[in-house]
């Protein structure tokens, strides 16, 4: 997405085993970081159901996610 010099993200839920731009189950957001404040929407029912089922955000997505509010579940190791 995005053209040359102007980036523009989605934020989707993809199957760990799809290829980093492949296929991709469902778009739940968009990240605009040109625009002053940075640009994001969030379907946020959308994202939470994916972090309830599983899903692992990236380190880029989590900060987004933290940033608007929405906690990722906790990844501490019971060791």
């Amino acid at each position: 997405m995005g053209a040359k010099k102007r980036p523009f993200y989605r934020i989707v839920a993809a199957d760990s085993r799809a290829p980093r731009d492949g296929r991709f189950l469902e778009t739940v957001g968009t990240y605009d970081p040109r625009q002053q404040p940075s640009a994001v929407t969030l379907k946020e029912d959308r994202v939470r159901y994916w972090l309830d089922n599983g899903a692992q955000p990236t380190e880029t997505v989590r900060s987004i996610l933290v940033r608007n509010d929405i906690s990722p579940k906790s990844e501490t190791a019971s060791a």
